[in-house]
């Protein structure tokens, strides 16, 4: 790798780090804690590539890129940044970055991603400099805001993904369908679609099953013209609400002003279809793009960012302050929530409602429907899954049997959806075969010895299941 690469971070131990690993893979580097002096590098003619934090001591580096793409077209920028949430992502992306990396990332993961951006870009010899006076851009009051109030937040690599779909679809001209469990944020993550596209002008109109009547489904899509019509659960509309919205959207198709189709379902709408509560016509035509959103229990090492943020947000609402220890979030971090995200946010809530001052873990305890979390699960548990220390088998058995009950106590006097067993069995395959692959460095010769199985078997479970292996070292 050649090229001399700019590196503006406020954190002394990953300037360092990176540029170590950088010289060592070929680099000329250049590093700074300050966004002035990384423009001034900019202004002067120097670098092929900038890699550049977001929350700098002088400025936000996604507002710096503008000024950036100003002075130097030429000059790809990787952002990279410990502000995980949806917005960042949409920012990066629309400030046209070359690419974004939620700290903490993976360094071979770094250095791959700028080889890419050094060998895509024009040499600066091929191309006339251009100086021109920069400054940093204010960063946006309305962004600040949309990063304390939406609850997008999260490292976990399955959020990641989420938000660079969520980034590069967008201003897309197809549908969108947002599936998952009850309290993931579906909805939250539909209205990040409109009031971060170029249609958040437009009205945004929302459909649920309860408005099936035909003059109020024809009038949604009146209004929603220009806009962006959300439609909840598809599937929980009747046959006849269905034909007549179907009918309803393709009359539309051949207006200038459209509105875009975003949809939310559950966590498997194939399955829905299949089982004729969803129309295949319908589900066809909502479906151009699908976004499947986690559940918590999928990311369990997002609750304690995510807890401190839903604390924060219930006292601005009102209610009282009440600060989160290390030992509480660790706690909160062991606990199942069926409910998902709605879950914790409820009890955080009620946390905020019937108490002051810090939040204890006895009182976490006592909260309704807390179980103490299994010895392991402390705050130097470091893995995303939660699992019982010692006991063996027989506390892995019953830990499974207390969360299928409490899965089938969710549906009250009716039966979950069919196809159970192969759901099981793949909620706990996935974090078997990512959690042996974190413990064997993802060599993957050593993860098919440590199951007994077959290499080529694991490669094949892999490849299905959409797990991505790499060898890799956490920078922080």
């Amino acid at each position: 790798m050649d090229g001399t690469i700019l590196i503006a971070d406020d954190d002394r131990s990953i300037r360092t780090v990176l540029t170590q690993a950088l010289s060592r893979a070929g680099c000329r580097v250049h590093a700074t804690g300050s966004l002035q002096q990384l423009l001034k590098w900019v202004e002067e003619g120097r670098g092929d590539l900038v890699v550049t934090d977001v929350m700098m001591p002088d400025g936000n580096g996604i507002d710096t890129i503008p000024a950036i793409r100003r002075a130097r077209p030429d000059l790809p920028v990787i952002v990279i940044s410990a502000q995980n949430t949806i917005v960042t992502a949409i920012r990066a992306t629309e400030a046209e970055a070359f690419d974004y990396l939620p700290k903490p990332f993976d360094l071979p993961d770094l250095l791959s991603r700028s080889r890419d951006a050094l060998a895509r870009r024009p040499r600066k010899s091929d191309l006339a400099p251009q100086f021109r006076p920069v400054q940093t851009i204010p960063h946006a009051e309305a962004a600040e805001v949309a990063d304390r109030e939406l609850l997008l937040i999260g490292h976990a690599s399955s959020m990641q993904a989420l938000f660079r779909l969520v980034a590069k679809v967008l201003n897309a001209d197809l549908p969108v369908m947002v599936t998952g469990q009850a309290g993931v944020g579906k909805s939250t993550i539909a209205r990040a679609l409109h009031e971060f596209s170029d249609r958040t002008g437009g009205p945004l109109v929302v459909l649920t099953p309860a408005d099936g009547a035909s003059d109020t489904l024809a009038r949604a899509v009146q209004e929603a013209r220009g806009g962006t019509l959300l439609i909840e659960n598809p599937a929980g509309f009747d046959p006849a609400a269905q034909t007549r919205l179907l009918a309803l959207l393709e009359q539309t198709d051949s207006s200038g002003d459209a509105p875009r189709l975003v949809s939310t379902a559950g966590p498997d709408p194939q399955q829905e279809m299949d089982e004729g509560r969803l129309r295949a016509d319908l589900f066809y035509r909502l479906a151009g793009a699908t976004i499947a959103v986690p559940p918590l229990s999928a990311r369990r090492d997002d609750i304690p960012p995510l807890a401190r943020h839903l604390m924060a947000r219930a006292a601005a609402q009102g209610l009282a302050e009440r600060p989160l220890s290390e030992e509480v979030l660790a706690e909160l971090r062991g606990q199942d929530y069926p409910g998902n995200v709605r879950q914790l946010e409820n009890l955080l809530r009620r946390l905020a409602l019937t108490g002051s001052g810090p939040v204890t873990l006895d009182e976490l305890r006592e909260m309704p429907g807390q179980q103490a979390a299994p010895a392991g699960q402390g705050a130097a548990a470091p893995r995303a899954v939660s699992r019982p220390s010692g006991g063996g088998a027989g506390q892995l058995s019953a830990s499974v049997a207390d969360h299928l009950q409490r899965y089938f106590d969710l549906h009250g006097d009716a039966l979950p959806p069919s196809g159970l067993y192969d759901r099981i069995l793949r909620e706990i395959e996935v974090p078997l075969l990512e959690i042996a692959l974190d413990a064997t460095g993802g060599n993957q010769l050593r993860c098919a010895e440590l199951l007994g199985i077959n290499r080529n078997t694991l490669r094949k479970k892999l490849s299905d299941l959409n797990i991505q292996v790499t060898r890799r070292r956490r920078v922080m």
